[in-house]
C-alpha cells in the first residue's frame, strides 16, 4: 500500500505539476524522497515568499497547481506573503506548511503557531493531512485551487502522517469531473444581442475570467465583430495582441481612460474581477452588460444584465449572432494609445523609463515573456511594454507586492524553457528577492533581469512629493551591479544610455545566462506621469 507522502507525490505528479519548489523542514524530508522517487524536481529557494510566488506563477500558466512547502513556524510565516500572491492574484496553489506531530502540537510551544488559522485569511480551504482520508483531501484540493476563481489551499503535514499507509477508498474520487457545459441558447441571448446590436459606440473591458475558460481566440473574434475599442485589466495584457487596432490599453483607474469610456453608449465587461480594479466607485454612465463565469459579488461594476456561463462558448456564439459595429473602435482606440504615449513622454536629462522600455520592446523578440514588479516603474512598463499572446504579461496585481518579478520569471522559464523571460523590477523590488540569483543559475532557470536604477523606493517618493512632504526614508543608494551579479556567478552590467541597454539584452539573448541588467535612469518625470495617469 501507498504511504501518505506516496498519495501526495503522486497526485501532484498527476496533475501535470512535475516539481515542489521551498525551503524544507525536517516534515518534509519524506515527501520530498517520494518526490525523487517519482522523478520530480525539488527546487531549493532562498526565501519561502519566493517558492510560493514561483509556484503560483507556474499555476497561473499552465493552470496546473503550483507546489510549494516550508517548515513549520518561521518558515510558514514567511511563506504567508507568495501564497496571499496567488489569493488575490487568482493563482492555483497547494501549499504545505510543516508540522509536529499530534502530541506535541498540542503540548508544545517552541515553533508552534497556529498555521491554518494565519492562513485562513488567503487560502480557498485548509486542512490537516491524515492517511486515512488523503486521497479525499488532495482531490478536494485539486478541484478546489483550480476552480473560478482559482486560488491557493494549505496542507499542515504533520509528522506522524507521513509515512503512514494511506487508506484505500472502495470508489476513489476522480480529479476533475467530466463537465459538460452546455452551448448557449440563442432565444435565451436575445436580450444581450438585441443591447449589443443597438450600441452604435460598445467598449470592451476584459479580465482574468477570459484565461480561465480558455478563451482568448473568442474574445478576439468577438471584438472584431463589434469593431469595439478593448481596454485589458493589467494581467490581461495580451488577450489581444496589443498590436491589434482595436487595442487600446489598461485599465489603471485613472483620469486618462474615463475620456474614451465616456464617449461609450455601452461597457461590456467580460470575465472582470472586481480584484482587478482600483477600489472606488464606478465613475460611468453608460449602461453596463456583463458577461462572466462567476457572479460578479463585489457590487464595483454596476451590470444592468448579467449573462453567466462558460466565456468559451458565451464568445464564440456571440461573434457568430451578433451584428457587425459600426467602425468606431480603430480610431477610437488609436487615439487613446497616443494620448497615454504622450503623457509618458516627460522631458528627461538622461535615459527615461519609458524610453528603456522602448528600446527593451524593440530588441527582445515578439514572444518574451514579461514579469513585473510593483513599483514607481511599473506604471511604464504596463503602458509602454507590448505583449501580443495570453499569460505573456505577469505580475502581481490583485496583491500588489514587491518581490515578484524574479521569482515570477523563473516560474514563467519552468513553464517556458525555450522562450526569452525577462523580469522588470525596480532596484527596491529586486533587492528583496536578490538570492534566487542563485537559484536561477543552480536550477539552470536562466532569465534576464532589467533593474529600474533610481536609488530610491520611487513609488513612495512620489508620493511623498504629490502631498508636499520631504523626500525622507526611500533612499536606498548605489549598487555596483556587475559586482553584485558577479557574487552570485550570474552575467552583470550597469547601463545610463539607450545603447548601453540595447547591446546588453543583445548580449544576455544570445549568451542565454541569467544577466542582471542595472539600468540608471533619470526619474525625473514620475510625478507628471502619476498625475496624468493614475490619479494618486
Amino acid at each position: 500500500m501507498a504511504t501518505t507522502v506516496e498519495v501526495l507525490a503522486d497526485a501532484f505528479k498527476n496533475w501535470g505539476t512535475p516539481f515542489i519548489v521551498g525551503h524544507p523542514g525536517g516534515e518534509s524530508v519524506e515527501l520530498m524522497e517520494a518526490a525523487r522517487q517519482r522523478d520530480m524536481r525539488f527546487i531549493l529557494m532562498r526565501q519561502e515568499v519566493a517558492g510560493a510566488m514561483l509556484a503560483s506563477t507556474w499555476g497561473e500558466i499552465t493552470g496546473s497547481p503550483g507546489i510549494c512547502l516550508s517548515t513549520r513556524g518561521p518558515g510558514a510565516a514567511n511563506m504567508v506573503n507568495g501564497v496571499a500572491h496567488a489569493f488575490l492574484d487568482r493563482a492555483p496553489l497547494v501549499a504545505i506548511t510543516d508540522r509536529y506531530s499530534s502530541g506535541p502540537n498540542e503540548v508544545g510551544l517552541r515553533q508552534r503557531i497556529e498555521q491554518r488559522a494565519i492562513y485562513a485569511p488567503v487560502v480557498k480551504w485548509s486542512t490537516t493531512i491524515d492517511a486515512q482520508v488523503v486521497r479525499q483531501q488532495v482531490c478536494r484540493a485539486h478541484r478546489t485551487a483550480t476552480s473560478l476563481a482559482p486560488g491557493p489551499v494549505q496542507f499542515d503535514l504533520p509528522q506522524s502522517e507521513t509515512k503512514k499507509e494511506a487508506a484505500e477508498m472502495t470508489a476513489e474520487p476522480s480529479l476533475m469531473a467530466n463537465t459538460i457545459r452546455p452551448q448557449p441558447d440563442k432565444a435565451g441571448m436575445k436580450p444581450l444581442i438585441e443591447r449589443i446590436d443597438a450600441a452604435k459606440k460598445p467598449i470592451i473591458l476584459v479580465g482574468l475570467g477570459v484565461y480561465w475558460d480558455k478563451a482568448s481566440s473568442e474574445f478576439v473574434k468577438f471584438v472584431e465583430q463589434l469593431g469595439a475599442p478593448v481596454l485589458t485589466t493589467t494581467k490581461c495584457k495580451g488577450v489581444i495582441p496589443e498590436d491589434h487596432p482595436l487595442r487600446g490599453g489598461c485599465i489603471i483607474g485613472g483620469l486618462i481612460e474615463r475620456k474614451l469610456i465616456t464617449q461609450a453608449d455601452l461597457i461590456i465587461t467580460v470575465g472582470m474581477d472586481g480584484v482587478e480594479l482600483q477600489p472606488k466607485a464606478w465613475s460611468y454612465t453608460a449602461p453596463v452588460v456583463a458577461l462572466t463565469n462567476v457572479p460578479l459579488l463585489d457590487a464595483l461594476v454596476p451590470a444592468e444584465l448579467e449573462v453567466l456561463g462558460d466565456l468559451k462558448h458565451i464568445l464564440g456564439c456571440l461573434a457568430e449572432w451578433c451584428g457587425a459595429g459600426q467602425g468606431w473602435g480603430e480610431k477610437a482606440a488609436k487615439i487613446f494609445r497616443e494620448e497615454v504615449s504622450n503623457a509618458l513622454n516627460t522631458p528627461s536629462t538622461g535615459l527615461s523609463p519609458q524610453r528603456a522600455m522602448e528600446v527593451a520592446r524593440a530588441v527582445l523578440p515578439r514572444d518574451t515573456i514579461a514579469t513585473c514588479d510593483a513599483g514607481a516603474s511599473r506604471l511604464l512598463v504596463v503602458q509602454k511594454w507590448e505583449s501580443y499572446g495570453p499569460r505573456e504579461f505577469l505580475t502581481s496585481n490583485g496583491l500588489a507586492s514587491m518581490g515578484f518579478a524574479v521569482p515570477g520569471a523563473m516560474g514563467a522559464r519552468l513553464a517556458h524553457p525555450d522562450k526569452p523571460i525577462v523580469a522588470f523590477t525596480g532596484d527596491g523590488g529586486f533587492m528583496m528577492t536578490v538570492a534566487e540569483l542563485q537559484t536561477s543559475v543552480r536550477d539552470n532557470l536562466p532569465i534576464i533581469i532589467v533593474v529600474f536604477d533610481d536609488r530610491e523606493i520611487g513609488l513612495i517618493r512620489v508620493k511623498q512629493e504629490i502631498k508636499g512632504i520631504e523626500k525622507f526614508g526611500v533612499s536606498l543608494g548605489d549598487i555596483r551591479w556587475d559586482k553584485l551579479a558577479e557574487g552570485f556567478g550570474v552575467d552583470g552590467v550597469a547601463v545610463d544610455t539607450e545603447n548601453g541597454l540595447q547591446d546588453a539584452l543583445k548580449i544576455a539573448l544570445k549568451t542565454g545566462r541569467t544577466t542582471v541588467i542595472g539600468v540608471r535612469i533619470d526619474s525625473s518625470g514620475y510625478v507628471d506621469q502619476f498625475n496624468a495617469l493614475r490619479e494618486l
